[in-house]
């Protein structure tokens, strides 16, 4: 019998940024209160959880050799509670939604954590490439594609969709006054689980018995540090000038500037989701639905133009249409991924619908954190918004792109 998978709840860390508040902290050991503070809410035994699907992007270091499991582990939970790392770039933890969704759509399990995790401060960004760079690629694959970095096809698309430096800048500014704004009306505060950064280079997780939530597995560890509980990536000093005098970031003569390229940072996010009985069994109350995903997969130079085809086979299966989308998450990998998509996808008179709370120039981009955090701020507006859905979108490296339909409750 098939089930609706139904979103529990949905929560994310504060973003750190780079070399800052969440740099004390070890991915493995900040996805683990992430985790703890997912179960915590809700009152639920971690046992519970049959698997946690976890995204990560740079498997290496302390995100190595299955950082999922690793956070389960940390975090105290049983060692019954199963999990495996995904790694579909950019697009990992809106993988992991729909690898958890489908597993219960498909009745093999009950009860899934959608996760991801990205410290890019301790585990940089391409360190998982080795010596050779981008030229440790298969030559096959060159000899057929020419793979660049995400920057260059970031200038690409702006050249190629007519997007002036000027409007990449005024995107970028106005995603900043979003974020601050949501900041100061506490429109995060429903997704934040306050992260302990201890006193020391790693800490263990935050207790579920200091949380006031069960313990289930290993005896949980008390907070022994300073709670972190605010975005601090937005820039209240940011200005339209500021933003005009950076240089160009990709190339000599370009339109992209570290201010219309999402920031590296640190985060982790988890979603909760279960079955229609299973939730009804242990007295959840379900927040909403996932009701359909869409892929793409487009050519590997432009890399991030695929988000309005992935929106579209997510629409078409769900049979809606982008008027019945109140509310619009595209992550914010540069301003010309979200001014392009704006323009495909017939949105351009709809700008205030599409990240109305900021994204990942303004909050941050951490990997593969960033598709379960999109989709805990999307459950969040809609429920401020009262809406009933909301669609969020991922363009990632080499060429694809994911994109998940919700419904609110």
């Amino acid at each position: 019998m098939t089930s609706h998978p139904l979103i529990v709840d949905a929560v994310r860390s504060p973003i750190g940024k780079r070399g800052g508040t969440l740099s004390s902290v070890r991915a493995d050991e900040l996805a683990a209160q992430v985790l703890d503070g997912l179960v915590s809410r809700q009152g639920l035994d971690p046992g519970a959880v049959q698997d946690v699907q976890m995204g990560c992007v740079t498997q290496i270091g302390e995100q190595a050799l299955n950082v999922g499991r690793m956070a389960v582990l940390i975090a105290g939970w049983p060692e019954t509670v199963c999990a495996a790392t995904i790694d579909r770039q950019c697009g990992s933890s809106m993988q992991a939604c729909l690898n958890a969704a489908s597993a219960i759509q498909a009745g093999h399990l009950e009860l899934v954590v959608a996760a991801g995790v990205e410290s890019m401060s301790r585990v940089p960004m391409g360190s998982n490439l080795g010596s050779e760079g981008f030229a440790g690629f298969s030559s096959r694959l060159l000899d057929a594609w020419e793979i660049v970095p995400q920057g260059i096809s970031a200038e690409v698309i702006a050249e190629e969709w007519d997007l002036s430096r000027e409007q990449l800048d005024a995107y970028s500014l106005e995603s900043h006054r979003r974020a601050l704004d949501a900041i100061a009306a506490g429109r995060f505060e429903e997704e934040f689980v306050p992260i302990d950064v201890g006193d020391g280079p790693g800490v263990a997780a935050l207790g579920r018995e200091a949380a006031g939530g069960p313990v289930g597995g290993a005896t949980a560890v008390e907070p022994r540090g300073t709670l972190f509980a605010v975005d601090e990536t937005p820039r209240a000093d940011t200005s339209a000038e500021k933003l005009a005098a950076l240089p160009p970031a990709f190339k000599p003569d370009g339109r992209i500037t570290a201010g219309s390229s999402s920031q590296i940072v640190d985060g982790a996010a988890a979603v909760l989701i279960a079955s229609e009985q299973r939730a009804t069994e242990l007295g959840l109350e379900p927040r909403g639905r996932f009701v359909s995903f869409g892929l793409a997969g487009v050519d590997p130079y432009r890399m991030l133009h695929g988000n309005p085809q992935a929106c579209e086979r997510a629409l078409a299966r769900a049979g809606l249409r982008w008027d019945d989308m109140s509310v619009i998450e595209v992550n914010e990998a540069f301003a010309s991924v979200v001014l392009q998509f704006a323009r495909d996808a017939g949105l351009e008179e709809r700008m205030g619908d599409v990240n109305p709370n900021g994204g990942g120039i303004s909050l941050g981009h951490p990997l593969g954190a960033t598709g379960a955090r999109i989709t805990a701020t999307l459950l969040n507006e809609l429920e401020r918004r009262a809406a009933r859905y909301g669609i969020a979108s991922m363009c990632i490296g080499q060429g694809q792109a994911i994109a998940a339909v919700i419904e609110r409750f």
